[in-house]
């Protein structure tokens, strides 16, 4: 099980425009920004299993690690879980008005499983996110 993930982006300031309106859609906000060497964002969601009732899961550091390697992290897939096939278009409708790119519609996609409902955007690194319903509705 993963506890939370971080990406390196060009633009932290872009990253935190696009993120705070794909991400609103699905229940997290903007839940620290600071810089500990490299200016840094953190983005959480309610979870009641957690002590302080949120949890920071995705996280992301302007500019390249000290220790080499791409100066961004680009061409993932990342897939956050939807409560509703609502939140699936509302995902959607938000990252594209924030400047993301179209990769695939909200639809179902049967090929995946009967009630997979899910809609892609590419993110202005080039990473390719998704929000995704499971739920038959």
């Amino acid at each position: 099980m993963l506890d939370h993930m971080t990406f390196r982006v060009a633009d932290i300031q872009r990253a935190k425009a696009f993120y705070s309106a794909a991400l609103a859609p699905l229940g997290y906000a903007l839940c620290f920004e600071g810089n500990y060497g490299a200016n840094i964002l953190g983005f959480d969601y309610a979870d009641p299993a957690e002590p302080s009732g949120r949890k920071a899961d995705v996280w992301f550091i302007d500019g390249p690690s000290p220790h080499g390697g791409p100066a961004t992290t680009s061409g993932c897939h990342l897939a956050w879980k939807a409560a509703s096939r609502a939140e699936v278009d509302a995902f959607y409708r938000a990252a594209l008005a924030a400047g993301g790119k179209d990769n695939g519609a909200p639809g179902l996609r049967p090929d995946y499983h009967p009630h997979y409902y899910g809609a892609f955007v590419i993110d202005p690194e080039g990473n390719n996110i998704e929000a995704v319903c499971h739920r038959p509705e």
